[in-house]
């Protein structure tokens, strides 16, 4: 069977195009400052609270049916961690401190590089660009704000605001009605082998491209990305190969 010509590519956000886990890093960095301006605590102690913050964070589920938003639920995550580390007698405003503290110097961070932009720009005058992105609706569409992605793209999808997110064939099925193409005319190009590069299997898209910034092995257990490159700079010659 012939193969299809790629009209379209989908991006995943998250340290695809934009360095999430770098400004994920600088933003614990100025909360433990604070911490320590505050509490005078030593660094062994606000590395503890930090990391288990940032364990929260990764396993977090968040119900927007239970009447709390998503910045009621992070405020908890540091309540939680300031009392498992410090007990309960930290001031009760201070998880908020650190929570918006966190929040504002993460979203600061986030931004298309030049080299970004200039790429988006260039593949959209040949191909639609689609951003699909998992994640709590409120909480990714603050990213896409804060790193003005949102010209460069015919369509975003945020996970978070249907009922199945990547890896699940329905939200795929979703990008290629809004982009009026078929799976095989799409490439789906993320950094995560779970969600992006599984979820563009299942949806029998033409090409997979996983971001591989650290330069890690395929496991053996998981999905085969057809190609792998480290930055989505690269991405130009990927194409080229799939013409």
């Amino acid at each position: 069977m012939e193969r299809k010509p790629v009209k379209a590519i989908i991006f995943d956000l998250d340290n695809t195009l934009i360095e999430t886990s770098r400004a994920g890093g600088v933003a614990i960095q100025k909360t433990s400052e604070l911490l320590n301006t505050t509490l005078g605590l030593d660094d062994c102690t606000i590395c503890s609270i930090c990391d288990k913050f940032k364990q929260k964070l990764f396993h977090e589920h968040f119900d927007p049916s239970a009447g709390r938003t998503i910045d009621d639920v992070r405020v908890g995550h540091w309540v939680e961690s300031l009392q498992e580390t410090v007990g309960t007698s930290s001031s009760p405003s201070l998880a908020a401190q650190c929570y918006y503290l966190w929040k504002s110097s993460r979203l600061a961070e986030l931004s298309l590089s030049p080299e970004i932009c200039n790429l988006l720009k260039q593949l959209r005058r040949r191909y639609k660009l689609l951003l699909l992105t998992n994640g709590e609706t409120l909480t990714q569409r603050e990213k896409v704000e804060a790193s003005g992605c949102g010209g460069f793209f015919d369509a975003i999808v945020i996970g978070g605001e249907h009922a199945e997110q990547k890896p699940f064939l329905s939200i795929f099925t979703l990008c290629f009605k809004l982009l009026e193409v078929e799976a095989q005319n799409c490439v789906m190009v993320g950094d995560s082998l779970d969600t992006d590069i599984q979820g563009g299997f299942n949806a029998g898209v033409r090409a997979t491209v996983w971001i591989n910034s650290a330069g890690c092995a395929v496991p053996d257990d998981s999905v085969k990305p057809d190609y792998t490159v480290p930055t989505a700079l690269d991405l130009p010659d990927v194409l080229a190969q799939l013409e």
